[in-house]
């Protein structure tokens, strides 16, 4: 059998009491779920045995005492593959491709079975979008029980769920964006960089927030980068020269502000924060948005 295959009977997250079976026989389990939101046999393992380490030690039903909080093992080995997938965003070794099928879902492509799209294929999405269509869409588990472990609200969850079916081109399309308040969010951003407004501008950004660059982008000096601090010094050098565009219908920045834009940057909102920013400079990406300055 494929170690790496996905239990049949795989539940939920186990709400409201301890596990009733013993570590040994949820380990196969709890490593499915690893391995697919980090798609390395190396990682789940280790991710896997962070959670033996904390696992409770059962008590008898007599023993005296206060009854000990539920404990959620889907949740546990989630929050551990979380640290290991923000550690990745903040150490990206190569350049993000986002017309590359294998690292982040190719726009206008959609698989033609219902076998879900490799690990490599999740490797474009931001840490929460992973966990919480990982989570939800191959493992079931409830939007209100994932939002916890990513420190958001349900809804919040959910729609981070249909912006990662959305990037990959499956079953279901990201609902209508609020573009008037998304335009306000990039507006308040872009004035608050210009004007050098470091708080406004990581008040405006998720904690979670990553900044994609592809390979042309990385050469005008625009690296990836991930969390607040990290993005914010990443785009504000740019901000001085850079203009409103609208991005494929949704609120984004071009640089320079005149003339034929070398540099976009579109940006992903999602509760009025900015979780997203994407950076584009090839000319064969450039050339397939719908760019408005």
């Amino acid at each position: 059998m494929d170690e790496n295959a996905v239990p049949a009977t795989l539940p939920g997250a186990l709400p409201g009491v301890l596990p009733a079976a013993p570590f040994e026989e949820l380990r196969p389990r709890l490593r499915a779920v690893a391995y697919r939101l980090l798609g390395t046999s190396e990682e789940a393992d280790e991710a896997v045995e962070d959670v033996r380490r904390t696992w409770p030690a059962r008590r008898p039903p007599i023993a005296p005492g206060p009854v000990p909080a539920p404990y959620d093992p889907i949740g546990a080995v989630a929050r551990a593959c979380l640290d290991r997938l923000r550690s990745r965003e903040t150490h990206r070794e190569h350049p993000w491709d986002p017309w590359d099928p294998w690292a982040s879902g190719l726009p206008n492509h959609r698989s033609g079975t219902e076998e879900p799209p490799p690990p490599t294929a999740l490797d474009g999405l931001t840490p929460p979008e992973r966990l919480a269509y990982v989570l939800h869409d191959e493992f079931s588990v409830p939007y209100e029980l994932i939002a916890p472990v990513l420190e958001r609200t349900p809804a919040a969850t959910r729609r981070l769920a249909g912006r990662a079916r959305y990037r990959l081109r499956e079953a279901e399309e990201m609902p209508e964006a609020d573009l008037p308040r998304q335009r306000d969010v990039v507006a308040a951003f872009l004035a608050a960089a210009r004007s050098g407004d470091a708080a406004t501008v990581r008040e405006l950004l998720d904690p979670d927030v990553v900044l994609r660059a592809d390979a042309a982008a990385e050469r005008t000096g625009t690296t990836a980068a991930h969390g607040p601090g990290a993005v914010a010094e990443a785009v504000a050098r740019r901000a001085g020269t850079a203009g409103k565009a609208l991005v494929d219908g949704a609120a984004g920045l071009a640089w320079p502000a005149g003339g034929d834009p070398v540099l976009v940057f579109a940006f992903t909102v999602l509760e009025d924060r900015i979780t997203a920013i994407d950076a584009l400079a090839d000319a064969d990406h450039l050339g397939r948005l719908r760019l408005q300055l």
